[in-house]
């Protein structure tokens, strides 16, 4: 069974940067598409980057453009990955609570995102969520 969990919100002053952790683990396999989400109260979930791993496939929302970048740790045998979310020059509207969500079926990055400025498909593409972890910006 696939596990989905991330960590590393915080509250951070304008400017400051934070990285954000996601374990994925369940899946030996290095064919899955992670998405990294954020939402706003009253908002839909936004896609603020995705990444198929096989292949390289990236896409992102125009705000974070040039701020923002995804990496990833492997552990041995694929058995459980770590994707990092780097996030520099914060903004006082990138406060949200930030998901993680993977997915070993197939992502269809040609759907409609859920909202915003984005090519990340929308977020019922993946199968698996985390628990979200608050990030908070403040000016």
């Amino acid at each position: 069974q696939v596990k989905v969990v991330e960590s590393g919100g915080n509250l951070v002053q304008v400017g400051g940067s934070l990285n954000l952790s996601c374990t994925v683990s369940g899946r030996n396999s290095d064919d899955y598409t992670v998405g990294w989400f954020r939402r706003t109260p009253g908002n839909e979930r936004e896609g603020v980057i995705c990444r198929k791993w096989s292949g390289g496939t990236t896409a992102y929302t125009d705000s974070i453009k040039g701020r923002f970048t995804i990496s990833r740790d492997v552990a041995k045998n694929n058995a459980q990955t770590t994707l990092y979310l780097l996030m520099n020059s914060l903004k006082p509207e990138d406060t949200a609570v930030y998901y993680c969500a993977a997915d070993f079926d197939g992502v269809d990055f040609n759907r409609p995102p859920d909202r915003g400025r984005t090519s990340c498909p929308h977020g019922a593409e993946y199968n698996t969520w985390g628990q979200g972890t608050q990030v908070t910006v403040s000016s």
